[in-house]
């Protein structure tokens, strides 16, 4: 159970390794279809990767912390190990899908193979795990799939970027590097995304209207869930256009269309 502070994303302060007030008995949140509405729109972009379900149904064979309270500090710890293995492990599955990394699939594959095979260690070897150092093992691998997609179409690299409230609307953003960059609050209005590298980028609150993110690299729903986007906003297959987006104007509908018929 994760700790949050009272801010723009979380109504109250919640310390580590205690329940959420909004938490009911079942495990389902009371406030799940209001959470922006009630102050918490931290909630929606959180992504656990499936580790929830790994550490109850499969660590803990469908023990939870309170039919089991004695384990619950143990449970609350080896969650997040749990946590940082599986999002490794979406990042090589979603690596592993393009053409262009075909000849690093072997590698990929037995870095997954690894990887969940530590994924269904029993607790103590969970707690034991150097998870960091798996993270540095894949980077370069993650890398190196990242530099063959874009090669199609090479764009700036600004890994790790302060971007934070940035106009970045007239700016060449197709096939560039923004791993890790900080895009809180960025206009990236009509600004094409396509082959970006967006692994880790803060998308908290950036304006997405009209923007084509069709065949962005390693984008994930939360991250999706965090920004600001409307119905002419271009999303790769599988996401899904958040319910607090808007419909897109027609003056601007129509000139989105008439780029894409340009291209």
């Amino acid at each position: 159970m994760p700790a949050y502070a009272a801010s723009a994303d979380f109504a109250i302060t919640k310390p580590a390794g205690t329940p959420c007030p909004n938490l009911l008995a079942d495990f389902r949140c009371g406030i799940h279809t209001k959470l922006r509405d009630r102050g918490f729109p931290g909630c929606t972009v959180y992504d656990c990767f499936g580790a929830g379900q790994q550490v109850a149904q499969h660590t803990y064979g469908g023990q939870d912390w309170r039919s089991s309270p004695a384990r619950a500090k143990e449970m609350f710890a080896v969650f997040p190990v749990v946590r940082e293995l599986h999002e490794l492990l979406w990042h090589l599955t979603e690596a592993r899908r393009h053409p262009a990394a075909a000849s690093l699939r072997t590698e990929l594959d037995e870095l997954r193979a690894e990887l969940e095979r530590l994924a269904g260690l029993p607790p103590a070897e969970l707690l034991a795990l150097d998870v960091a150092s798996r993270w540095q093992r894949a980077d370069p691998l993650l890398t190196r799939v990242s530099e063959l997609v874009r090669a199609e179409a090479p764009g700036p690299e600004r890994r790790g970027a302060d971007l934070i409230g940035a106009d970045l609307r007239r700016k060449r953003l197709r096939g560039a590097n923004l791993r890790g960059a900080y895009l809180i609050g960025a206009n990236l209005r009509e600004v094409d995304l396509a082959l970006a590298d967006l692994i880790g980028a803060d998308l908290r609150g950036a304006d997405l209207r009209g923007a084509d993110l069709s065949a962005a690299l390693f984008l994930t729903q939360f991250q999706v869930n965090a920004a600001q986007g409307d119905t002419a906003t271009r999303l790769p297959a599988g996401l899904d256009r958040p319910g607090h987006w808007i419909s897109a104007s027609p003056a601007r509908s129509g000139r989105v269309a008439g780029a894409r018929r340009r291209r």
